[in-house]
């Protein structure tokens, strides 16, 4: 893992952090098939308190909004009228390009990408928040899209001449897997039988054109193919045409993908067999490829199991990519580095392409370890990538963040134009893919909530959210009541017509040094176990105990933790208004306005938890300028400028 996790009073291990990674890999292979899980349906679980007005905010700003702020963009008929052909010129993005790879072909399927990722998140908000506006409004893509389909089953972005027959960059792959996740999420809310029938009628000419064993979709020459390495994540709608359909060709095909992925050249290697199987093998790969490419391989692994020893190392060595705070390194490229709190970056791409993979983990194993690590990226690094008050978000951010305004803390790099550190709602002189990924988020953890089959229902991730699902013929809704994670105080309220046995599991964090509950429970490893019969009206409190804890990273820096939050230090900040897209809807670059100081960790820092109104605060002793004094450390999610980790003084912790 990225960093040990320790109490105050625990003595100083240097070696943690290659032991942590090596425990995530067995630990997690015991979990595999065994202890599978099975997540709800889209729309089973919904946001309630925070969540919810998070949601609705997002879906009255930035996330709502997207396809009117960048017309030229969502008005490109690419996936019809406007198909690519061998004479179509890249379009015009908008883009300043510095920093991207090299070659035009990659700008001509963006569009593609842009447009369905935005809908899959909007389709899925529409569903959560029951809007009907909204909902009216998916009804008439999704119409519009089936009525696209070719008669032989093509839904996609190039003309007949160009279909399947590439030797470079493309996005044939890639284009459908965006484009069919937020048709499956229709599907899974509508019931329509036309748009999965649609969905499976595109697959099976994909397979048709690209037959299983007798041919190498993944043959892209020897150059960039950023595009061509994306398409391997279409094993997420064959994976979800398995699942409901129990058709094993779809998990075979996916096999088949990962198989020839493996033999090809791509730009993107980090996922390629061999490389998994190389020990001494470094990450080096674009972060969003690669953090998205576990889902693949873990896919491949459910058709062959020959293939769960690659999984866990490569699981493994993408954990060893996260910071404190859960953001693994994707500012852009990995490049065979470790973490660091100020010099690596993460995309908000790359955010979400782990949070989803490591939620499928999740899923195929019901490791509870797992669920904490969810917790921790998604309540840290994605909401601390978010800006606390305006409708925008970071293309890139570091745990240390000291300055947005463009660039990385205010390192210069004159070979490219660094824009991407800044918070907005569109970002397009960059590219517009982290604002729709962004509205990808929220969903995806939310189904992750609760998991079940007959009557076993467990609870996975904690936050305001209720279940309504069906069981035994009876309705069930459960209700979570809870500010979480701002307190550690969960009441879990049972609607039931008549009395129901259930065997209800809620996780025990990994953090909880104690529980405290309304009622009597047993414990089976990282569950607290309900087995009982719940009468209508019934309610369950919860209350987990922590400690705040004092983790050391691999560079030896400190941050603060308690409960699933991670503390920083507020840095006082100027904003600036960039490019205005419209009323409410800009740029926005921060400045600190006091000069940088040093903040060192003292060797008795004392970390103290304090409950305020605005919430929980963390006061430790810091030393500036070899003085000590107590300072306020704030959770991360509700800060701009800040300091996540410490250097620490030169005496023992």
């Amino acid at each position: 893992m990225a960093g040990s996790r320790r109490g105050y009073s625990c003595a100083d291990n240097p070696d943690a952090v290659v032991n942590a990674g090596q425990n995530f890999a067995l630990g997690a292979m015991r979990f595999f098939r065994s202890g599978a899980v099975r997540f709800f349906h889209l729309g089973a679980v919904r946001p309630g308190g925070w969540l919810y007005e998070q949601m609705r905010a997002d879906m009255e700003g930035f996330l709502g909004q997207l396809d009117q702020l960048v017309p030229d963009l969502f008005g490109d008929p690419i996936y019809h009228r406007g198909r690519l052909t061998a004479k179509s010129p890249p379009p015009k993005l908008g883009n300043l390009k510095a920093g991207d790879a090299p070659g035009e072909a990659q700008y001509k399927w963006w569009n593609s990408e842009t447009q369905s990722n935005w809908w899959d998140a909007y389709i899925r908000h529409a569903v959560l928040l029951r809007d009907e506006r909204a909902l009216a409004r998916c009804r008439e893509y999704v119409a519009r899209v089936l009525a696209s389909q070719d008669s032989d089953g093509y839904l996609g972005i190039y003309a007949p001449e160009l279909r399947y027959r590439f030797d470079g960059e493309n996005g044939e792959l890639w284009a459908k897997a965006t484009l069919l996740r937020g048709l499956l999420a229709w599907y899974v809310h509508s019931a329509d039988q036309a748009v999965l029938d649609a969905v499976i009628r595109c697959i099976d000419n994909v397979m048709s054109n690209w037959p299983l064993n007798a041919s190498q979709p993944f043959a892209a020459g020897q150059g960039f193919s950023g595009g061509v390495a994306h398409g391997l994540v279409i094993s997420d709608v064959l994976e979800q045409l398995f699942v409901l359909t129990k058709d094993e060709r779809y998990r075979e095909y996916a096999h088949f993908l990962y198989t020839d992925f493996s033999r090809q050249f791509s730009s993107e290697p980090d996922a390629q067999l061999p490389n998994v199987q190389n020990e001494q093998y470094r990450l080096r790969g674009h972060g969003v490829h690669t953090y998205e490419h576990l889902r693949p391989l873990l896919v491949a692994a459910l058709h062959d199991p020959a293939l769960e020893p690659a999984l866990w190392r490569y699981a493994a060595r993408l954990r060893a990519c996260w910071t404190a705070t859960g953001g693994a390194i994707g500012d852009e490229w990995i490049k065979e580095r470790t973490p660091h709190a100020d010099d690596t970056g993460y995309e908000f791409c790359s955010l979400h392409e782990m949070l989803d993979s490591w939620l499928l983990l999740l899923e195929h194993t019901g490791n509870p370890a797992l669920a904490d690590d969810a917790e921790r990226l998604f309540y840290n690094a994605i909401q601390g990538a978010r800006h606390p008050t305006r409708s925008a978000i970071a293309y890139l951010k570091t745990d240390n963040s000291t300055q947005m305004m463009g660039t990385r803390n205010g390192h210069v790099e004159p070979d490219r134009k660094q824009t991407r550190y800044k918070y907005s709602p569109v970002h397009q002189d960059v590219a517009v893919c982290c604002a729709p990924n962004a509205g990808r988020c929220t969903p995806a953890f939310l189904r992750a909530f609760f998991s079940g089959e007959g009557h076993r229902i467990t609870a996975l991730l904690f936050g305001p959210a209720d279940l309504h699902i069906q069981v035994g013929g009876q309705a069930l809704h459960i209700r979570l009541v809870t500010q979480y994670p701002f307190d550690l105080n969960l009441r879990y309220e049972f609607t039931i017509e008549k009395s129901m046995y259930l065997n209800f599991r809620v996780r025990r964090p990994a953090w909880a040094t104690g529980v405290v509950c309304s009622e009597a429970y047993v414990e089976e490893p990282g569950f607290l176990v309900f087995a009982r019969n719940f009468t209508p009206g019934h309610a369950l409190s919860i209350t987990f105990e922590a400690a705040v804890l004092m983790e050391r990273d691999v560079q030896g820096m400190v941050s603060f933790s308690h409960g699933p939050l991670v503390y920083a230090l507020p840095l006082a900040h100027a904003e600036h208004i960039g490019r205005v897209y419209a009323p409410g809807m800009e740029d926005c670059y921060c400045s600190p306005t006091q000069p940088p100081v040093p903040f060192v960790c003292a060797p008795e820092p004392c970390p103290e938890l304090l409950q305020r109104d605005r919430g929980p605060e963390v006061h430790v002793t810091l030393l500036q300028h070899g003085l000590p004094g107590r300072y306020l450390l704030v959770p991360v999610a509700h800060t701009v400028l800040r300091r996540v980790a410490f250097e620490t003084a030169s005496q023992p912790l």
